[in-house]
């Protein structure tokens, strides 16, 4: 075990970690309003009015969220990429 692979854990390990903590606000927020666009649709089809299939501020926030939990993700996904580099890494 050396230092570069020290130097890789470690690095990986602050990637995951900026990465899930970064991710877990905007996807909480996304399943939020997604629950809630549900919900309206469920109650527009109860009373059986014409829901217009525009872009809805709701929906463009959705997928501002969902972009931004995405490249989070990416982050994490490079930290876990850079954990397993070092493990190889002799």
């Amino acid at each position: 075990m050396g230092v570069v692979n020290l130097v890789l854990w470690g690095a990986g390990i602050v990637l995951v970690a900026v990465g899930y903590t970064r991710a877990r606000g905007p996807w909480g927020r996304y399943q939020a309003l997604k629950a809630e666009d549900a919900m309206a649709e469920r109650y527009g089809a109860w009373r059986g009015g014409i829901r217009d299939d525009g872009k809805t501020g709701a929906s463009v926030a959705m997928e501002l969220l969902r972009r931004q939990a995405r490249s989070a993700a990416a982050v994490a996904v490079v930290g876990i990429a850079l954990i397993v580099v070092g493990f190889l890494v002799r």
